[in-house]
Formats: C-alpha cells, structure tokens, sequence
C-alpha cells in the first residue's frame, strides 16, 4: 500500500513559516522513525512525502531523508514559480534521485497568485514537461486555479485534500461545482486526504462523507488517490484513525479492485513510481 501524501520536518530548521508553537502537536520533529511502525501497523509499505516549507533548503533535507529511508519512494519538493531561473531550477531537480513532484503553497497565497503571468508561464513549462505537480488549494482559489488551467488542458496535475471543503458547513457550497469542473480535466486527480483536519475537532464519518463521496463520484476510482496527511491529521485523529475512515467511506463505494486502485496503482501511476 502508499500512502502518497505524508510529511516530514525538523522545526530548528527555521524555515516553516505555518509552524509556531502555537500550532501544538505538530511543533516537534516528525522524521522517518516516528513514521515507520504506524505504516507497518497499517500496512503501508512505502510513501511520497511532500514539502511543507516555502524553500528548496527543505525540499534538500526531504530528498536527503529520502536516501537513507527505504520506504519513502519519492519527494515532492517546492520551487520558487515566478522565479525567472524557474526552467533551470526545475531541470536541476528533475534530476535528483527520488525527486517525483513539484508543489507550490498557493493556499498560503491570495488566488491572484495563480494569475501572476511568471507562474502561468511556469506552469505551462510544468505542463510541457510533464512533472507531476500538486494542487495546494482552499475552496477560494479554485475560481482562479480553473481560469489558469483552460490554458494548460495537458496539467498532469493532482488535488491535495479534496481541495480543503468548509465541512464544518451544512452543504457543499461553491466547492462542489468547482470540484466538478476540475475533474472535467482529464490529466487531473485527486488526493482523498487530509480531510479530519477539515471537519473539526469534533469530525465524525457522516460528516465527511458527502465531501468524499462529491469528490469519488467526480473523479471516479481511476483518478483518486489516498495520502494520511500525517502528522498534520494528528491535530484531529490518530494514523489508525484516517487509515480505519478511509477503508471505511471507500469500501461503501468501491470493490476490492477500485480500491487497490486508490490505495496503490493510481499514486504510484501519478508518481511514476517503479515496483
């Protein structure tokens, strides 16, 4: 199994600007022996990890990590997009072994971002080289995120945490329409994660299930993908605990087959990932 959304950091290393000792569990190292029994006791096998700070010193730890950890089959690493050394950057770490992914914070950022013309032209550049690439995104970003992807129809590019819903609301709101239209991409997945850290505290599976169930029957099981969001979903809910909901909602619609799909082949297809 792969878990095709998880984390790693070492806060002294000052460049995580979201992590403050304000943000409680998570403000203390999460490196590969903290991971490694919750994978095995959940039958994960190996895992992308993917970039939580705004530099390439972090994306050079994580890929430094990643060499000496045999579970972790790729990094997701960050790159400045408006950058006008952004073509070479990129080549330079397309060439870093287990360097699989490119993902930029946008949710960090006001929408407007993605309409900068130096990230659209380096996210035509993405496109035409087709890396992998991340979608960070709040509801409130998809309006302009769609706006810049008519432009790029060959994005091979994937949706982290369903795009973050308002679950804490009654209805699905804008976000359903703009999920919708997202998935009439056909290059375009979507990570079934991170979503106990939308629903609250008090998050429980009927809660979540509506968002999960718009995003499934938008992308359907080729194109889903499961990641933990770990350590980030420990604000909300054990390792255990999102492994057990996502079995859970996924086998009310899905078989077996669908599920080895969203649970393995579809991340590692994503990924480019070898056996």
């Amino acid at each position: 199994m792969l878990d095709a959304h998880q984390h790693f950091w070492r806060p002294e290393r000052g460049d995580y600007g979201w992590l403050t000792p304000e943000t409680g569990v998570l403000y203390r190292d999460f490196l590969p022996a903290d991971l490694r029994p919750l994978m095995q006791a959940a039958g994960i096998t190996r895992s992308i990890v993917v970039q939580a700070a705004e530099t390439e010193a972090e994306t050079d730890f994580l890929l430094a990590l990643a060499a000496e950890t045999d579970f972790v089959a790729g990094v997701v690493g960050w790159l400045d997009m408006t950058a006008e050394d952004f073509p070479a950057r990129l080549a330079y770490y397309r060439a870093q072994p287990k360097w699989v992914g490119l993902r930029p914070m946008l949710q960090e950022h006001p929408p407007e971002k993605t309409l900068d013309p130096r990230f659209r032209a380096a996210l035509r550049e993405v496109a035409r080289q087709d890396v992998p690439f991340d979608i960070l995104t709040f509801p409130r970003h998809l309006p302009a995120m769609l706006t810049v992807l008519a432009e790029v129809p060959d994005l091979c590019g994937i949706v982290d945490h369903i795009s973050k819903p308002e679950m804490t609301k009654p209805t699905l709101g804008d976000w359903a329409g703009h999920m919708t239209a997202l998935a009439a991409h056909p290059r375009l997945m979507c990570k079934i994660s991170g979503m106990v850290t939308e629903a609250g505290a008090d998050w429980s599976a009927d809660r979540i299930r509506p968002f999960l169930r718009h995003a499934a029957k938008a992308f359907g099981p080729e194109r889903l993908v499961f990641g933990t969001d770990w350590p980030v979903c420990t604000l909300a809910a054990r390792h255990g605990e999102v492994m057990d909901l996502a079995r859970t909602l996924l086998a009310e619609l899905y078989d077996a087959a669908d599920l080895e799909k969203i649970f393995e082949t579809n991340g590692a297809r994503f990924y480019r990932l070898g056996a």
